[in-house]
């Protein structure tokens, strides 16, 4: 964990990380977004190309769908945290590879530590094994909450996958309603 005492001190450390050769093609990190005492915390994979331009996490095609996944229940962007595993691009958008997710990793848990979500939703496989499990799948897992320690995971698709498959969006749709349900009236 990185130990920072507050939340600007600790997105001041991502954004000034040079941890691993990340920051040698980045245009920005991109520490997260929204509400720091929210009730729901999302997690993806990493920052995108519109992320990495513009030092916001899902603000691309996956960001506006995953906007519009959330007006279905009734939130905002402004309503909730999102962050990813990793804070800077990887080079056109391919997978992270170990030592960077372990190089960030110590900054997204100290953002959960210093946040305590009652719930928190990993988007795709990379957030899903580095939170919950490094043994589980996203296509096992999807739609299924996890305990583990003392919070509440649950594990969805990453918005991007609807884009190339477009059957996916219903089943996103669906894993939203039971984020909404969980979180209860009010959301």
């Amino acid at each position: 964990m990185i130990a920072t005492s507050t939340w600007d001190e600790l997105e001041e450390r991502i954004r000034s990380c040079t941890a691993c050769d990340l920051c040698k093609t980045r245009h920005q990190a991109v520490p997260g977004f929204g509400s720091r005492t929210a009730r729901l915390m999302f997690v993806g994979e990493a920052p995108g190309a519109s992320e990495d331009l513009e030092g916001k996490p899902f603000v691309g095609a996956a960001g506006k769908l995953l906007t519009e996944l959330l007006a279905g229940i009734g939130l905002r962007r402004e309503d909730v945290y999102i962050a990813n595993v990793l804070k800077c691009r990887p080079p056109s958008n391919r997978n992270p590879e170990p030592q960077e997710i372990d190089k960030c990793l110590p900054f997204l848990r100290q953002q959960v530590a210093m946040m305590r979500p009652p719930l928190i939703c990993t988007l795709g496989n990379f957030a899903l094994k580095a939170l919950v499990d490094p043994n589980l799948g996203i296509t096992t897992a999807r739609g299924q909450f996890f305990k583990k320690g003392n919070f509440t995971f649950f594990a969805t698709f990453h918005p991007a996958a609807a884009l190339y498959t477009p059957a996916k969006k219903g089943l996103l749709i669906d894993d939203f309603k039971k984020l909404g349900e969980f979180l209860g009236p009010g959301v």
